[in-house]
């Protein structure tokens, strides 16, 4: 009952800040998984299971997250498809690379660009030039390395997204409900790429032991109900202080998943 209740609230957590930020909520749900299912979950699938598990939870949320900032017209549905063809190769490759990287490397390598990232935002640096001039290979790459690396992870990308569009110039609430748009390719290509990971696995017996399905239930009834709640906060904050919020998610669970 006491992990119900957790997992439940978990999903409160990640889908309200899935609307405020743009985020998918992996970065929440991720770190809160690998403790809750600790007791439940064999330690060598454990962090795949987290991973897998926060992606598809990010289906879903980023449904009803993008729903909500399409109802504001807040979308730029020009940025979303320039990044989507790669971002969806990256996202698959992500989740198939994953049993073969240290996560203890990653974990390094995410909290420099992380903490990188939360300066740019507080800071509000970001170059002359918009990103309607940036090359098309830019975007390219770009969504790759998103797609790439929240797979492995298992973010929805909005910590890479939003930064990329704020720091060309993109308003930071237009950059939100871009990102949180972005999020739903990375979650369906991700999950897709592990459960082929699974089903590629000696430690499993089907390509979906990677989901843990009463997690994945309890997570998204409340975060589809709280996502469209963030999204309406999102849009009556003030510009200036969603940068300074941003800024700080990522330090605070930068910290907390240390």
């Amino acid at each position: 009952m006491v992990e119900l209740v957790q997992l439940l609230l978990l999903g409160v957590f990640s889908g309200f800040a899935a609307g405020l930020l743009g985020i998918g909520g992996g970065l929440i749900i991720v770190p809160a998984l690998l403790y809750v299912l600790e007791t439940e979950v064999h330690e060598v699938v454990l962090m795949h299971t987290a991973i897998g598990t926060a992606l598809f939870v990010i289906v879903f949320t980023s449904i009803s997250s993008v729903w909500a900032h399409h109802r504001y017209r807040a979308i730029h549905w020009h940025n979303f498809i320039k990044l989507t063809p790669t971002i969806l190769l990256g996202a698959f490759c992500g989740a198939i690379v994953t049993k073969y990287l240290s996560f203890d490397s990653l974990r390094i390598f995410f909290a420099i660009f992380e903490i990188t990232v939360a300066m740019i935002m507080w800071f509000g640096i970001s170059p002359s030039g918009h990103v309607d001039n940036l090359s098309r290979w830019i975007w390219l790459i770009t969504g790759y390395i998103i797609g790439l690396i929240s797979a492995i992870v298992g973010i929805g990308g909005g910590t890479m997204t939003i930064p990329f569009l704020v720091y060309n110039n993109i308003n930071i609430k237009n950059a939100i409900a871009t990102s949180a748009a972005v999020g739903m390719p990375i979650a369906i290509a991700g999950s897709a790429g592990f459960i082929i990971t699974g089903i590629e696995s000696e430690s499993v017996t089907s390509g979906l032991d990677f989901i843990h399905m009463k997690a994945l239930l309890s997570i998204v009834i409340t975060s589809v109900l709280f996502a469209p709640l963030g999204a309406k906060a999102a849009h009556s904050v003030d510009g200036k202080k969603l940068k300074k919020i941003f800024a700080l998610f990522l330090v605070f669970f930068r910290v907390l998943s240390d």
